[in-house]
């Protein structure tokens, strides 16, 4: 038998946890209090004690390594739930739980995400990879203020676009972190914002 399958295997667990410890050293410097501001590729190859061109080899780019790194901050912070959370029938649900979703992950990932949006202020490529991240969220507050107007729960008194942009704000990490502060729990701000949007929206629940 031909060791050759056996050889490969070797080789893309060796890779995975390669792509793992990059990812990992990545994020440790998003975390470090004296290291966020000089994130670079070169820094988080030091860091996770590979070369330089290990990361492009993994991630192709700096871009590729902000996108895995977002993805895998997603998988931990239980992201995957939004699937299940647009499959509900009823569009309040979905508007609850989504808010839900978020706040776990604004919470699960704070100081990470932080760093990551203050470091899209001045870095390009980080810019483009939250903006892109955004919009998808921005399309999903649409869907759900689509399917609320649909079942008449209220009714926008600004045009759809604005009314989009007002939850999209509530909704964002912004917004939760400001409320969080320095000392207030995941389970004290998830239902202030629920609250907020509520208010925001004047939903008729009745």
């Amino acid at each position: 038998m031909s060791p050759r399958p056996y050889k490969l295997g070797q080789r893309q667990v060796a890779n995975e946890q390669t792509r793992l410890r990059i990812l990992n050293a990545a994020r440790d410097l998003l975390l470090a209090s004296d290291g966020f501001s000089t994130f670079s590729l070169d820094a988080v190859a030091r860091r996770a004690d590979v070369a330089r061109m290990t990361v492009y080899h993994q991630f192709g780019s700096k871009s590729g390594l902000l996108e895995a790194l977002s993805d895998s901050l997603a998988v931990n912070g239980g992201m995957e739930q939004l699937a299940t959370v647009f499959s509900q029938p009823d569009p309040l649900a979905v508007l609850n739980q989504y808010i839900q979703v978020f706040s776990r992950f604004w919470d699960a990932n704070r100081l990470v995400i932080r760093r990551l949006r203050a470091l899209a202020a001045l870095d390009p490529e980080f810019d483009l990879v939250i903006r892109a991240r955004d919009e998808r969220r921005r399309q999903g507050v649409r869907v759900i203020t689509h399917r609320l107007i649909e079942k008449r729960l209220f009714a926008p008194i600004e045009s759809l676009d604005e009314t989009v942009d007002a939850l999209f704000t509530l909704l964002s990490f912004e917004t939760f972190d400001t409320l969080a502060g320095p000392t207030r729990s995941l389970e004290e701000v998830a239902p202030q914002v629920c609250r907020l949007v509520h208010a925001a929206l004047n939903l008729n629940t009745k």
